[in-house]
């Protein structure tokens, strides 16, 4: 069992940055791929940004330049560093953590078991 929760969200004007965490429970968490995920009003939760315990990391590719995923072992945490951000990134972002290690999965939801509450990132024009 895992528990994940994130933090870092706010209001940030159009083209700012935030930084999101997500603090594990666990004393697996390096054996994790994470993920992160964002749900806009309306719309499906989409993928955003998977690292795996080695550091080999992929980003949609919209994102590509502008988001980074990273973890820290150690500390039971993955952040994601979201520059240049637009009023189009408006979301709740989601933290989750998945057991499938084959790189191809990584984008997809249902191959996560664990997710966190959320946390909110509104971007103002």
């Amino acid at each position: 069992q895992v528990q994940l929760v994130e933090s870092g969200g706010g209001l940030v004007q159009a083209g700012g940055s935030l930084r999101l965490s997500c603090a594990a429970s666990g004393r697996t968490f390096s054996s994790y791929v994470m993920g992160w995920f964002r749900q806009a009003p309306g719309k499906e939760r989409e993928f955003v940004a998977a690292i795996d315990r080695s550091g080999s990391f992929t980003s949609a590719d919209s994102m590509k330049g502008r988001f980074t995923i990273s973890r820290d072992n150690p500390k039971n945490t993955v952040y994601l560093q979201m520059n240049s951000l637009k009023p189009e990134d408006t979301a709740v972002y989601y933290c989750a953590a998945s057991w499938v290690l084959q790189r191809a999965s990584w984008v997809a939801r249902d191959q996560y078991a664990y997710w966190g509450q959320g946390t909110q990132v509104t971007v103002s024009s």
